[in-house]
C-alpha cells in the first residue's frame, strides 16, 4: 500500500462518522492500485496442487469443488484436446471448456433447470443437486459412466473421490440466496457485518479492502471481485467455498454455509469499476 493511501486511511479512521459511512457504502472509498492477478509462485505449488498428509474432510470437499470447476487447472494437468465426445449436440460450446463439469451442470448444480436453462451455456443436461447427500460409493460409478469419459490419466481414482465427496457433501441450493430472474444476490440475505469482517481480515490480503487490488479486465474494461459478484454470484459462491483452480486462493469450506453467504452478500456491494 502506498504511503499516501496509508495517510488517507488513517485520516478516514480518525473521522469515525466518515469511516462508518464508507463501510456502509454511502461514500466511495479510494481505489487501490489494480494489478493483474497471478496464479501462484513455485513456493505455493504444494498448497495449490498438493495433498495434505492427513486431509480434512473440508479440504477434500473443496478440492473436489475445484476439480468440478476446472480439473486440469486444479490438478496441474495439460488441458484436454478437442470437444468432449459426451457434450450434447444442443450445446453451443466447443473445445476444452466442454470437459468442465460446471459447463453442463452449472455453477448452481441445477443444469438445465437452473441459471444455464438458457443462453450460451445451455446443454439440456440436468443438474447434480439430486445426488447431494448420497454416499460417495454410490456416486463414483456415475462419474465413470459413458457420460463422463474421463480417463484415469486425466482424473485418477483418488482425485475422482474428491469430486464424489464434493457432490455428496458440498452442494447447496443457491435459489435460497440468489434471484434467478436477475442473477443477483437477494436483498437481506446473510449477515452483512459478518461478511465484511471476513472479507477485511482474510480476502483483502489479496483483493484489497475495496476489492480492486486484483483486476481481471483489460485496458479500461475493469473486472474486480465486486464486478464478478454483481454479475456472476453463483460462480463467486463456488470460488468462496472452494477457491479458484490453479490459484493460491484461500477458501471458506471450513467456515459455515451462513458465513459464505454473508461474504457473498458483502462482496456484491464492492465497487465494480474504477470510478465507483
Amino acid at each position: 500500500m502506498r504511503r499516501t493511501h496509508r495517510s488517507r486511511l488513517r485520516s478516514a479512521l480518525a473521522a469515525a462518522p466518515v469511516a462508518a459511512a464508507i463501510a456502509a457504502g454511502a461514500l466511495p472509498a479510494a481505489a487501490q492500485v489494480a494489478v493483474a492477478p497471478q496464479e501462484h509462485g513455485p513456493h505455493q505449488q504444494d498448497f495449490v496442487h498438493g495433498v495434505p498428509q492427513v486431509a480434512a474432510p473440508e479440504w477434500t470437499i473443496g478440492a473436489g469443488g475445484r476439480i468440478y470447476d476446472n480439473w486440469w487447472e486444479a490438478l496441474d494437468r495439460d488441458e484436454p484436446e478437442g470437444t468432449n465426445p459426451a457434450y450434447p449436440a444442443a450445446g453451443r460450446q466447443e473445445g476444452e471448456v466442454t470437459w468442465r463439469c460446471k459447463e453442463c451442470h452449472g455453477w448452481d448444480y441445477l443444469g438445465a433447470e437452473g441459471i444455464y436453462r438458457a443462453g450460451s451455456h445451455f446443454t439440456g443436461i440436468k443438474g447434480v443437486l439430486g445426488v447431494a447427500g448420497q454416499p460417495v460409493e454410490a456416486i463414483m460409478p456415475l462419474l465413470r459412466d459413458a457420460n463422463h469419459p474421463y480417463t484415469t490419466a486425466m482424473i485418477s481414482e483418488e482425485e475422482m473421490l474428491r469430486v464424489a465427496a464434493f457432490l455428496s457433501a458440498g452442494l447447496v441450493d443457491m435459489r435460497a440466496f440468489i434471484d434467478y430472474d436477475t442473477r443477483t444476490v437477494k436483498a437481506g440475505v446473510g449477515d452483512f457485518d459478518r461478511g465484511r469482517a471476513i472479507f477485511q481480515t482474510i480476502c483483502a490480503a489479496c483483493h484489497g479492502f475495496d476489492g480492486r487490488a486484483m483486476d481481471w479486465g483489460e485496458g479500461d474494461d475493469h473486472n474486480f471481485v465486486g464486478t464478478e459478484a454483481a454479475e456472476l454470484p453463483d460462480e463467486v459462491y463456488n470460488k468462496i467455498a472452494n477457491a479458484h483452480p490453479g490459484a493460491a486462493m484461500v477458501n471458506l469450506r471450513a467456515f459455515g454455509h451462513d458465513d459464505r453467504v454473508s461474504l457473498l452478500a458483502y462482496i456484491a456491494t464492492l465497487p465494480v469499476g474504477m470510478d465507483d
